[in-house]
């Protein structure tokens, strides 16, 4: 997988833009789609809950606080564009685009 248009820099750290497909068996990374980055979340749409999912799994995978994490678009859309605060742009790529074990 590359980066293309899904991932960049910032002053702070990197803005990433997710498509995310909530009520799935299991949340995971799936590819790029569409210039996105695709997370399947286990969460559904109810409630912020697929946001916080959302929010709670690219922290855990990237070790950052979810703190440091803002949804800057996209709240109500299966489209959304995060922020990353402290968090570089070849270390995000590495990381989310390396096989899971």
């Amino acid at each position: 997988m590359t980066s293309g248009e899904w991932v960049r820099e910032t002053p702070e750290g990197v803005s990433l833009l997710v498509k995310v497909i909530p009520r799935a068996g299991v949340t995971t990374f799936a590819g790029i789609r569409d210039g996105r980055l695709l997370v399947r979340l286990a969460a559904a749409p109810v409630d912020d809950a697929a946001n916080e999912a959302l929010v709670a799994f690219l922290a855990k995978t990237l070790k950052v606080p979810p703190r440091n994490i803002t949804l800057e678009r996209g709240a109500h859309s299966r489209n959304k564009q995060l922020g990353i605060v402290g968090v570089g742009t070849a270390y995000a790529v590495e990381v989310l685009t390396s096989p899971r074990k």
